[in-house]
């Protein structure tokens, strides 16, 4: 259902002509299993039959495994079978932790179908002690891929920094 939800956080502020770097970010150390059950807790839910979409907000957390998801709202896009999600919005200050790394944006857009996930506004993804955040990245859920748009800043430590 959620899977491979390396994923979350937003969608664009970028400005135009801004600056662009192509960057291998690993995030094949993120698994989830998607097996496993998923919980969601929020302040309220509606649903909408004839759009297919759920929205969840106020204090919103997803759990599965263990990825962890916050944020205000999450609208679910249920494909044309409402047991498969086809997209996930979320907005009001994302948060995406797993184990080993955490991203934050002011928005997320995962499409399930084709593995992107476009976080937006202020993004930060920390990995140990290395940071990089930009206006904007785009994340291949598929193969750990990302690029990063918007004024792109890097703090990589290095050896035992």
């Amino acid at each position: 259902m959620l899977k491979h939800i390396a994923f979350w956080a937003a969608l664009s502020f970028t400005a135009p002509l801004a600056s662009h770097a192509q960057t291998n970010i690993n995030l094949g150390g993120i698994e989830v299993d998607t097996a496993a059950a998923i919980e969601v807790t929020a302040e309220s839910l509606a649903i909408d039959q004839d759009s297919g979409t759920a929205v969840f907000e106020g204090n919103v957390m997803i759990l599965q495994g263990a990825l962890r998801l916050t944020a205000g709202r999450v609208e679910v896009v249920y494909g044309t079978d409402t047991s498969e999600i086809a997209r996930l919005l979320a907005s009001g200050g994302v948060t995406f932790v797993t184990a080993d790394e955490a991203a934050e944006a002011e928005q997320a857009d995962y499409d399930i179908r084709t593995g992107l996930l476009v976080l937006s506004g202020d993004v930060l993804l920390t990995q140990g002690a290395s940071a990089i955040s930009a206006g904007q990245m785009t994340i291949n859920v598929t193969d750990g891929t990302a690029t990063m748009d918007g004024r792109v800043r890097t703090v990589l430590q290095q050896g035992d920094n």
